[in-house]
């Protein structure tokens, strides 16, 4: 799949606002419901545990400026996918905390898929634009569509 449109990868099935989450782990379980909800992932556990292990791997996929990244390739996804969330309050990843996750399921054989799309938002991200946008969307769709225009391959 080199060749994607953010359609292929999210829809606001994959948004969740205004997120009642204590922690990261929280807010990473209620994106992975998202991802199985949608039909992206085959077991929902098995993803779960590689997100979780990678997040205590490298102390926490924060990057800066509000922002978190969890994401894991996983014989448990099915088909790729991001989940966005945005908790009620920022949430500590590692030693920073975050208010905007991105969370991407890739499945095990995708070499070169959650590389893209981990560079595509890391690039889009650096705008403060683009961040207080995701801060004020008031919808799933609003998201989506904040992401389609910004992300693109």
């Amino acid at each position: 799949m080199s060749d994607f449109s953010i359609d292929d990868i999210t829809s606001a099935n994959l948004v969740a606002l205004d997120i009642e989450a204590g922690d990261q782990w929280a807010t990473i379980d209620t994106l992975a419901d998202l991802l199985d909800g949608d039909g992206r992932l085959s077991d929902r556990d098995a993803y779960v545990q590689a997100v979780y292990a990678r997040e205590k791997e490298t102390g926490g996929t924060a990057m800066g400026m509000g922002i978190a990244i969890p994401h894991a390739k996983s014989s448990g996804v099915q088909t790729a996918g991001v989940a966005f969330g945005r908790p009620k309050a920022p949430l500590a990843y590692g030693d920073e905390e975050a208010d905007l996750i991105f969370m991407i399921a890739a499945p095990e054989g995708e070499h070169n898929f959650h590389v893209k799309v981990l560079q595509q938002l890391a690039r889009r991200l650096m705008h403060e634009s683009f961040r207080q946008g995701l801060r004020e969307a008031t919808s799933p769709e609003e998201v989506v569509d904040l992401m389609r225009a910004q992300i693109s391959t």
